[in-house]
């Protein structure tokens, strides 16, 4: 293909969006002198400005016209917008969209591009029908993979096969002087091996958070151990969670600065030699930071939500999990995962790296 003109389709969520970045750094490194301009919700919308590879960021406001066409005068506003975005987007004559969303709303961004090549899955890897606004269909093989690999899958219909690609996350200046100036405030500098720890989890998948007084254990031992120092990170919603694993601890631990961006967080996980946490965004976020991460799995599964790089897996079969069953009480897959199990895997990545 003669390409100039590239366009990303990934809406949502976060998570998500994340772990279609290094597919899209994968595309700047072979395709230079093109412009990628990436369609996406206003969570990710700062991330991807911040990231260099991404030459332009396109709003796609699904919540705002959700709202507006509440109203029959809303109604008429926001048909006019849609219909302005379409304008702007057929506008910019794209050589080639790729949809890496798979679903309706993305298919018909992909299809209203006007662009000559639109990528997209098959049916059986899309939803909605998803796979009728696409002109070439990319075949995923049968067997389970991560999201990372099914998002340089889709780059074959660009004839590119892109098998081990390991990107790193870019931090801009600004970001990097803030972290800077609060590890730069701690009066006694950390100790190493320093430690991320990630307790938290969104509001919405509160399934997927490993016992408090687990965590307060775990840290306890990284620190009277191996003389680790633990900092606890931490998003919106999740400061009181982690409070309370900090006051049932016996050891000091560091509170980690509120990070106002993806990529503040990301720092911090840069200056530290070993990430722990759940299957979360801040996970992926701390993968693409190129340091080792351990992950405790409970009802997701490990395979599709797996990081990029060294990694290590803790998760126990207990017959039910994988799920997605949000209102789950019992939590038997997290609550057979020992604190003994997490330590030995971080145990096993610190000497490795030592």
């Amino acid at each position: 293909m003669d390409i100039h003109r590239i366009l990303i389709v990934r809406l949502s969520a976060v998570g998500d969006v994340i772990r279609t970045l290094p597919a899209a750094k994968a595309l700047k490194k072979h395709y230079p002198s093109s412009s990628i301009t990436w369609v996406v919700e206003e969570p990710s919308r700062p991330l991807l400005e911040s990231q260099p590879e991404i030459d332009e960021v396109l709003l796609f406001p699904r919540k705002r016209w959700a709202e507006g066409m509440k109203s029959a005068r809303g109604i008429w506003r926001i048909i006019g917008e849609v219909w302005g975005f379409v304008s702007d987007l057929r506008s910019r004559r794209f050589d080639v969209t790729l949809d890496f969303h798979g679903i309706l709303k993305s298919g018909l961004i992909s299809f209203f591009s006007g662009s000559p090549n639109r990528i997209g899955f098959d049916r059986r890897s899309t939803k909605e029908g998803n796979f009728l606004f696409s002109n070439a269909k990319v075949k995923l093989p049968e067997e389970r993979m991560s999201r990372f690999q099914r998002n340089f899958s889709l780059l074959r219909g660009m004839g590119l096969e892109v098998k081990s690609f390991h990107p790193s996350l870019h931090i801009p200046p600004r970001d990097r002087e803030y972290v800077e100036s609060f590890f730069n405030k701690i009066s006694t500098p950390p100790r190493k091996p320093l430690i991320a720890i990630h307790p938290g989890t969104s509001p919405k998948t509160i399934y997927k958070r490993w016992m408090p007084d687990r965590y307060a254990e775990l840290a306890d031992r990284f620190i009277s151990e191996l003389k680790a120092t633990v900092v606890f990170t931490w998003g919106p919603d999740e400061l009181e969670w982690v409070e309370d694993i900090r006051r049932e601890m016996k050891e000091p631990s560091i509170l980690g600065p509120r990070t106002e961006s993806l990529t503040q967080l990301g720092e911090v996980f840069r200056r530290c030699d070993l990430y722990i946490g759940g299957d979360t965004g801040p996970m992926h976020i701390a993968s693409l930071m190129e340091i080792p991460v351990v992950v405790i799995y409970g009802p997701t599964d490990p395979i599709v939500n797996e990081p990029l790089g060294q990694h290590k897996k803790v998760r126990k079969e207990v017959g039910c999990n994988p799920c997605r069953k949000r209102s789950c009480k019992e939590l038997t897959c997290l609550r057979i995962v020992s604190v003994d199990d997490v330590f030995k895997a971080g145990e096993e990545i610190l000497s490795v790296k030592a």
